[in-house]
């Protein structure tokens, strides 16, 4: 299962329409409604503040949220579109999307990687570079993982993980219809400046030695 998914605070909003939505952002709030789910629409309202820094913090539009509304149960969401000023370009209303268990959504999962010390390329002095640190996967809203497992056991350098090479949870797939690349494992920049340094010297080497011979 999922580990914890963040709270998303927002204040019942009284009354609807254009009007309603101004009174909201005179006083520091950004509009909204929360739709879907088989219940009726709930207007709110959420401190523009704590919204910018949710937006600056990225991946909005994909992050699971457990919304808390006094008065109303809390409830699971996902955010369906942020409307923003044409010019100014801040946030002025926001839809909310109600999820049940069954519901299918694409969110990013973490990826973990395993055995390190089981890959012969870490311990030649080998890097891990991470190209996906997360994976955006289509998932159940009532059974999301709490991450993904890369095993690096085997692996040298030069060789690359996949996303096909991973064995995800039942009913969960990459969004991605393709098999593409989540990390490999490289030479050290170090290691790759000292191989070519070290060729560059044996030629050298090679003809002093000749030419010393040939003087003598």
């Amino acid at each position: 299962m999922a580990g914890e998914i963040p709270d998303l605070h927002a204040q019942l909003r009284t009354g609807t329409g254009k009007g309603a939505a101004r009174q909201a952002r005179r006083e520091g709030y950004v509009p909204g409604v929360v739709y879907g789910g088989g219940a009726e629409p709930l207007p709110i309202q959420i401190p523009f503040n704590d919204l910018i820094k949710r937006l600056k913090a990225g991946r909005f539009l994909s992050t699971l949220f457990n919304l808390k509304v006094e008065g109303h149960e809390d409830v699971r969401v996902i955010c369906r579109e942020v409307q923003r000023d044409v010019v100014k370009d801040l946030p002025v209303h926001l839809d909310l999307l109600r999820l049940r268990r069954t519901t299918r959504i694409a969110l990013y999962i973490p990826v973990e990687f395993i055995n390190e010390d089981a890959a012969p390329g870490i311990r030649r002095g080998g890097v891990l570079t991470v190209v996906r640190p997360e994976v955006e996967l289509l998932v159940t809203a009532g059974d999301i993982p709490e991450k993904i497992t890369v095993d690096l056991t085997g692996m040298d350098i030069g060789d690359v993980a996949h996303i096909s090479e991973v064995k995800l949870p039942d009913g969960v797939k990459p969004t991605i219809d393709r098999d593409f690349v989540i990390a490999n494992i490289s030479a050290p920049s170090g290691l790759r400046a000292s191989e070519e340094d070290g060729e560059g010297g044996e030629s050298e080497d090679g003809g002093e030695g000749a030419s010393e011979s040939g003087a003598g």
